[in-house]
């Protein structure tokens, strides 16, 4: 049984979806995997991880306006400290997961055609998040 960990830093540009899955996939190769487990876990309380598909923009786009309905800016919220976007990405992250748990076969992410690994960032500011990688397997 072999492990290995790293960090993944994503400059974003503002709310939206960052495609992580070559980056992962990139780091997973120079491992050598064969069967396992891939967890990303992002230690950030206003972006999470998301998996979404990959095809139609027009999915993200939907979304992103979805969450937006969900938790909008310039409601009436207790923690406004850091701006009317803060709570509503709070609660963006807290519906969506923190960490992904992505199995291993035959040295690939096994990923659905259609699917793809976002960071799903929840601020208008751009911000470097960081996501935590970990490999377990042989």
């Amino acid at each position: 049984m072999r492990q290995a960990a790293d960090r993944l830093i994503v400059s974003t540009r503002g709310q939206g979806f960052y495609d992580i899955t070559d980056r992962a996939r990139r780091w997973l190769a120079r491992h050598n995997p064969q069967t396992g487990l891939l967890t990303l876990f992002c230690r950030h309380t206003s972006a999470s991880l998301v998996i979404q598909e990959n095809a139609d923009p027009g999915v993200l786009q939907d979304l992103a306006a979805a969450f937006a309905r969900l938790a909008p800016e310039g409601a009436e919220y207790e923690h406004d400290a850091e701006g009317t976007d803060d709570m509503p990405a709070h609660i963006r992250a807290a519906l969506t997961p923190a960490s992904l748990g992505i199995p291993v076969v035959d040295g690939e992410m096994a990923l659905g055609t259609w699917q793809g690994v976002y960071l799903f960032e929840h601020r208008r500011a751009p911000h470097a998040r960081e996501i935590a990688l970990h490999y377990i397997g042989e």
